[in-house]
């Protein structure tokens, strides 16, 4: 039995996008359950999702880099989101970005002096193809799913990293200098502050990681039918006894590479399956299910930490091969009562008929072609 608690909900009730990607411009009406987008890959279904994260996290989730978003050989973009709450009060989320100049991030037309004060406000969690870079990509994948999701309910988590990763920073930098040495004491001063932030981060992720693991089997074990064990284990330096003692150990090594070699910046989640690590045992459909049941976990979650706000869903084309059985689970599971507001999308309509058949859900089609959208009558 997947957890279940009473839940506001933040709903996108309209979403208005100009030059944002390959979408020149749009203003959709929404539906507060289930908006699904429907194109051939490449159309521009991912560019909807992403400018809806945008919104959230105040940035891409697929480029870092802000003037790369903006519509080829146009100025500026503009995502405009108008939502709304369960005490029927409203929110508006602009965010202006022009070629060459910060960007302007508002909350009802009133600019935000930090972006991070925004993180959180929205809740969200995307599933996409590039979510198996998870269990095939190195651990800063995998720390940056702890981040993301400790970031929306924990602000304190937001300013530890930053103090860490500055100190880890200065340290590296002293590291590397050759001619004078690196001055003792200061990288004593560094070294201090990185093991301070680093434990506080790795209390916040292991508890985080505690309380995730038995809801991720869960939900593994309903959409895989139980056929397969699944594992979360968090592995961290801050294991081996108190950080400073960690880092200080191996000092010297430090000085021979020119980098600080300890720390939570090394920190890492190991899959398994059957006991076996996941990069080497998983089939292209079992990482599939891996990755879905992780999120659908991170989603409940933050149902329950995030100003016990129900987060909105992304379920970018994840369909994609996993057989049929696993299909009908996983919509049986977003389908039901404990999800909120959710954005699909598929390149046919074949799926997305099955979740909508013999539903009382209310739910918007829409059309994407080359970056043109169009609502179709359901």
């Amino acid at each position: 039995m997947i957890f279940s608690y009473l839940c506001g909900q933040m709903i996108l009730e309209r979403l208005s996008i100009l030059n944002y990607k390959n979408i020149r411009e749009a203003t959709l009406d929404l539906s507060p359950k289930m908006n699904c987008f429907i194109g051939h890959n490449g159309v521009g279904k991912t560019n909807i999702l992403d400018a809806v994260y945008y919104l959230s996290f105040c940035r891409s989730a697929s480029n870092p880099i802000d003037s790369q978003v903006i519509r080829h050989d146009e100025p500026f973009c503009l995502i405009e989101g108008e939502y709304s709450d369960h005490s029927e009060s409203s929110e508006f989320i602009s965010c202006g970005i022009k070629r060459g100049v910060k960007k302007h991030f508002k909350r009802n037309k009133k600019e935000y002096k930090r972006l991070s004060e925004h993180i959180g406000l929205i809740p969200l969690v995307v599933v996409s193809p590039s979510d198996t870079f998870l269990i095939e990509g190195g651990s800063e994948e995998r720390r940056r799913l702890m981040d993301m999701v400790i970031s929306q309910y924990d602000h304190s988590y937001i300013d530890a990293l930053a103090r860490y990763n500055n100190a880890h920073q200065q340290r590296n930098t002293l590291l590397k200098q050759e001619d004078p040495a690196p001055d003792p004491m200061l990288l004593q001063i560094w070294e201090e502050q990185m093991a301070e932030s680093g434990e506080e981060i790795y209390r916040k992720r292991d508890a985080f990681v505690q309380e995730l693991v038995p809801v991720f089997q869960q939900y593994h074990d309903q959409i895989s039918m139980g056929r397969e064990t699944v594992g979360l284990h968090y592995v961290s330096h801050c294991q081996r006894g108190p950080l400073l003692d960690v880092i200080q150990r191996d000092r010297a090594k430090d000085l021979a590479v020119g980098f600080s070699l300890h720390g939570i910046h090394r920190d890492d989640l190991e899959f398994t399956i059957d006991g076996h690590l996941m990069k080497r045992e998983g089939s292209q459909g079992q990482n599939k299910t891996f990755v879905i049941a992780l999120k659908l976990a991170q989603f409940d979650f933050l149902k329950r930490t995030a100003s016990k706000t129900t987060p909105l869903l992304l379920l970018d084309d994840i369909f994609d091969k996993l057989d049929a059985e696993r299909v009908e689970q996983i919509v049986r599971l977003v389908s039901g009562e404990a999800f909120g507001q959710i954005f699909i999308t598929d390149t046919n309509r074949d799926h997305l008929d099955q979740i909508l058949q013999n539903s009382a859900l209310d739910y918007k089609i829409f059309y994407v072609d080359n970056g043109e959208i169009t609502e179709k009558d359901v």
